[in-house]
């Protein structure tokens, strides 16, 4: 079987298609922190307001296990192809009905429960759409350059961060605050639609996993593929998800909690912390690839525990940054944890999670390992934060301490992991190692 050296066509297409998709799930995440507590959440008491928003966006994280578990079983079955298929309706159809939904003025707590029941799908969709992404790019890469192809979808997920938060910046500029919060901030979700017709079209234009395609022919398809993925994975999985959890760190705190940060504790407009993420997300265009070759060269488990430990020594200056309220301050703060930090994590957590497992149970062990740690600590970490910074009387070295002891933990997690760097394509090394 031959592996196409460099990037690959299958990669491209994976990692545009991302793009559209991810920018249904970030503008959710920007919304949350800046919008929709004043739209589906009674006024009075700004504080309940902004954490019940960020609990909205938790229930996304939440639903992905169950999407991702549901998708990847699907998708060890019949292929990586078609359900990224499912995974673009899903997304796209909720976000279009989020901008479509009635306010808390106008129909009372039925509202944020309609929120609710969309995140959920929104979430159910996210669940399943990177892993087959990511494993779509990496196993149709020759196994020299698996860490790069299995890193660029997410620069798919930067791209659509930066026109979700572009569009979304656009329209609060342009827009009075009373017409914004009328009807402004629905123009970026219903434009989904549009962005999930791009989608489809060139996701038709991919292939499916030869590796994954191979395995079946010579060794069948595995039957209890939840068990089985169990018993082929051995300690792995529970190693695995601690290797996620500085990428929903370092992803997270800075994209959805430092928005709300700046805006309700360090009282800076809300153009200084939008424009960060821009900046911080076109960054990502470089620095992805970088560290998805740096993976190639040397392991993703070194470059995984040097981005862990980065994150947990830089979160406190990382606050410090933020408090000064300077715009060029902000932007470099922003770079330097969610862009150079969380860059390390992500591009060596696609390339050891796509060479971990058996093809056979691929999609499944990572979706669960990958999902579960993203509910407990992505979907968790703005709303765990804002209370934090609550309880330290507006201070942030709660949120330090908390978010650093869980780099460590990642750090320690993926120590105990092998190195998958060197392996062959189809077979993982032994499932007890």
């Amino acid at each position: 079987m031959t592996r196409t050296r460099g990037l690959t066509r299958p990669t491209l297409a994976s990692t545009v298609g991302t793009a559209l998709e991810w920018y249904d799930f970030s503008l959710y995440g920007t919304a949350s922190a800046l919008v929709l507590s004043k739209v589906f959440f009674p006024s009075g008491n700004d504080t309940v307001a902004t954490l019940a928003s960020l609990a909205t966006f938790a229930v996304g994280f939440f639903a992905r296990p169950v999407g991702g578990v549901i998708i990847g079983l699907l998708g060890d079955r019949f292929g990586r192809r078609q359900m990224l298929f499912v995974t673009l309706l899903l997304m796209a159809a909720s976000s279009v009905l989020i901008g479509c939904l009635p306010t808390y003025n106008q129909v009372g707590v039925l509202a944020p429960v309609l929120l609710v029941v969309l995140r959920v799908f929104q979430g159910l969709g996210a669940g399943g759409e990177y892993a087959g992404a990511m494993l779509l790019s990496a196993e149709h890469a020759h196994k020299r350059f698996r860490g790069l192809n299995a890193s660029i979808p997410s620069v798919g997920n930067a791209v659509g961060s930066v026109i979700a938060t572009a569009i979304f910046f656009l329209f609060q500029g342009l827009l009075s605050e009373s017409a914004f919060l009328s009807w402004g901030w629905r123009v970026p979700f219903l434009l989904s639609v549009v962005l999930a017709a791009a989608g489809f079209i060139i996701r038709r234009k991919v292939e499916d996993s030869p590796e994954f395609s191979e395995a079946v022919r010579e060794r069948g398809v595995v039957r209890g593929r939840f068990t089985e993925m169990l018993r082929l994975s051995g300690r792995r999985v529970p190693l695995a998800m601690l290797m996620s959890i500085a990428p929903n760190v370092l992803s997270y705190l800075p994209s959805v909690y430092a928005l709300t940060y700046l805006s309700k504790t360090v009282g800076a407009p809300a153009w200084i912390g939008l424009v960060g993420i821009i900046i911080a997300n076109l960054c990502k265009l470089v620095t992805i690839p970088t560290a998805g070759w740096l993976t190639d060269r040397i392991g993703g488990r070194r470059v995984m525990i040097i981005g862990s430990v980065a994150g947990t020594i830089l979160v406190y200056p990382f606050f410090w940054m933020l408090d000064t309220g300077t715009p060029v301050v902000v932007w470099a703060g922003l770079v330097m944890i969610f862009t150079l930090c969380c860059d390390m994590t992500l591009a060596s957590q696609a390339g050891m999670l796509s060479g971990l497992f058996d093809v056979r149970v691929r999609y499944t062990a990572v979706t669960f390992s990958r999902e579960i740690t993203g509910a407990v600590v992505g979907g968790t970490i703005p709303f765990v934060a804002a209370a934090l910074t609550d309880a330290g009387a507006g201070q942030p070295w709660l949120v330090c301490v908390y978010s650093g002891v869980l780099c460590l933990i990642c750090a320690v997690g993926t120590f105990f992991l092998p190195e998958v760097r060197r392996q062959a394509d189809t077979r993982p090394a032994a499932a007890t190692a």
